[in-house]
């Protein structure tokens, strides 16, 4: 049984201890830190402790690849460095890198938590649109509606979720940030939209408020409780510790809710709206073009942690036209992946490198994570992560002009292709795109690996 707590020990003693940690948070494998002086951080170190896969520097974050064990490590990670007198730690420190980085930072400390939520439910809707296709269950019925339901919770009430994450983030009260969401979703705030819908009006003592419907949402939120967590910072510093309790919701909740509604709602849902439309228009226009751009770059996005920057826009896809262009063709990645990794498995001699390479075809086929073979294989050998990035390039070529969508947000994995039930001709084309990513890696990764190749 792995040792979390020693991991994270060897981990923070390498890393020039808790003192020089300004931020932390983890992604799906990756613990995520923000440091003082990285220069303190021994990488060869780190690298050597039991349980950590690789390290990497990039875009002003010190990023420690784990694995999908990453948030047992980061608990006992954040229970060593707060416990050493760092109880104040500020995750939305000024310090510790770039605008840019601290950009990516709060997008995957605010949507990691969320992924196996958004995961599974995604797989449980594919899943039950497959059941009424096949004739199992009636829609409209109970059992229909019941696991409806349950599928598309997590979109209907994303922006509660959000609120939540999103001031862990930026350090505000969670539960404040929650119900900041919820009024959003109030029935009786909904229906003063009456049949018009968006841009609806109304009024708040006078001031004109254009109604939206925030369902689904993720960007007006997030910046909710961006402006929001300054003020709670300001109430919590200046209101007397007496009157706290009453004080500081009560004027959170009169403040913010009208400003989210009145300015930034409007904002976020209008510019929310626009990035789909987009990205969208741009794949629609030239999905041959997005296809190869994406599906052969999105490992280079993965191997320097900047892909975070994407994942809203899929899920701002999905919850609000109910389909995403963009998750098929890192689908095309991963399986460029894996058919790069069967490839060097077919031509290597080396049981070390052999073992290696199908690990990683199983890993991945099975959860959809890639660093682990992207870091100890692929990038040590330019002429293999070439062969990936080919690979992924013609795979994500034919899905971005065959219009492939995914009805849910979720990584690439054979336990994850339910997602592409969206039609027959959908999962078919799917099959075909993703089948040639596995081919023309394979294919590669054989050519260019040498039978007396070992893992370095």
């Amino acid at each position: 049984m792995a040792d979390y707590k020693a991991t994270a020990q060897g981990i923070l003693t390498h890393i020039g201890g808790a003192e020089n940690v300004v931020n932390m948070s983890h992604c799906a494998t990756r613990l995520r830190l923000n440091l003082k002086d990285a220069s303190l951080a021994d990488d060869d170190a780190v690298q050597n402790v039991d349980g950590v896969v690789n390290v990497i520097n990039k875009a002003g974050q010190y990023q420690i690849l784990i694995g999908t064990e990453v948030p047992h490590v980061y608990d006992e990670f954040e229970t060593l460095v707060k416990g050493s007198g760092q109880a104040d730690l500020d995750e939305s420190s000024s310090q510790g890198g770039s605008v840019i980085s601290k950009v990516f930072a709060a997008i995957s400390g605010i949507f990691a938590p969320l992924l196996p939520a958004l995961a599974g439910s995604g797989i449980l809707r594919g899943l039950l649109i497959l059941s009424v296709q096949l004739g199992l269950i009636a829609e409209g019925s109970g059992t229909y509606t019941i696991l409806y339901a349950a599928s598309m919770a997590v979109f209907y009430f994303l922006p509660v979720l959000l609120a939540f994450s999103s001031a862990r983030r930026f350090g505000a009260s969670p539960y404040i940030s929650a119900l900041i969401g919820a009024a959003l979703l109030h029935p009786d705030f909904i229906s003063l939209m009456g049949n018009t819908g968006n841009g609806a009006m109304s009024n708040f003592f006078g001031i004109p408020v254009v109604l939206m419907n925030y369902n689904s949402t993720v960007v007006p939120i997030i910046l909710a409780i961006w402006a929001y967590s300054y003020l709670y910072k300001w109430l919590d510093k200046h209101i007397p510790e007496t009157l706290k309790l009453v004080l500081v919701p009560l004027v959170s909740l009169a403040v913010m809710v009208p400003l989210t509604v009145i300015i930034i709602g409007p904002i976020g849902v209008y510019s929310g709206e626009w990035i789909a439309r987009a990205v969208n228009y741009l794949i629609e226009r030239s999905g041959l073009l997005t296809g190869v751009l994406i599906g052969g770059g999105w490992s280079v996005l993965v191997s320097f942690g900047i892909h975070w920057a994407v994942n809203p826009i899929m899920i701002n896809n999905i919850s609000q036209v109910g389909y995403d262009y963009i998750c098929p063709l890192t689908f095309a990645c991963n399986f460029a992946v894996i058919g790069t990794a069967f490839g060097v498995w077919l031509k290597a001699k080396d049981k070390n490198l052999k073992n290696f390479a199908m690990t990683g075809v199983v890993t991945i086929a099975l959860s959809a994570i890639i660093e682990p073979t992207l870091f100890g294989m692929l990038v040590k050998n330019k002429k293999l992560f070439l062969a990936q990035i080919i690979a992924g390039a013609v795979g994500g070529a034919y899905l971005g002009f065959m219009k492939v969508v995914t009805n849910a947000f979720v990584f690439g994995s054979v336990t994850t292709f339910p997602a592409f039930i969206e039609s027959s001709a959908n999962v078919i084309n799917g099959v075909i795109g993703l089948g040639i990513s596995v081919l023309v890696g394979a294919v590669l990764g054989f050519i260019f690996t040498d039978k007396e190749d070992k893992l370095a």
